[in-house]
């Protein structure tokens, strides 16, 4: 059963940083990328940042520079390393691979 499953959200300051972690199981997971989105209240699921099977990156151009995504094969593990968050960024985030999607995790960036 393919399962994925994030963890790491919370509340966080302006210009804080913040680390999502996406747990995948059911799979093999060296051999699918990973994704993050987010949704914002009252607004789409938009993407954030991808990592590829064979580890290539893209991100979303609000994110860029920002935001890093990686992986731990051995772990079975996706992170997203978020820094110099802005009230912007407040949403849920989304983990997804081979789509299957996790419940996802609050991410809200306030003062």
């Amino acid at each position: 059963q393919v399962q994925v499953v994030e963890s790491g959200g919370g509340l966080v300051q302006p210009g804080g940083s913040l680390r999502l972690s996406c747990a995948a199981s059911g799979f093999t997971f060296g051999d699918y990328d990973v994704a993050w989105f987010r949704q914002a209240p009252g607004k789409e699921r938009e993407f954030v940042a991808r990592i590829r099977w064979n580890g290539r990156t893209d991100y979303a151009d609000s994110v860029k520079g920002r935001f890093t995504i990686s992986r731990d094969g051995a772990k079975k593990t996706a992170y997203l390393q978020m820094n110099s968050l802005k009230p912007e960024d407040t949403a849920v985030y989304y983990c997804t691979s081979i789509n299957s999607w996790g419940q996802g995790t609050q991410v809200t960036v306030s003062s």
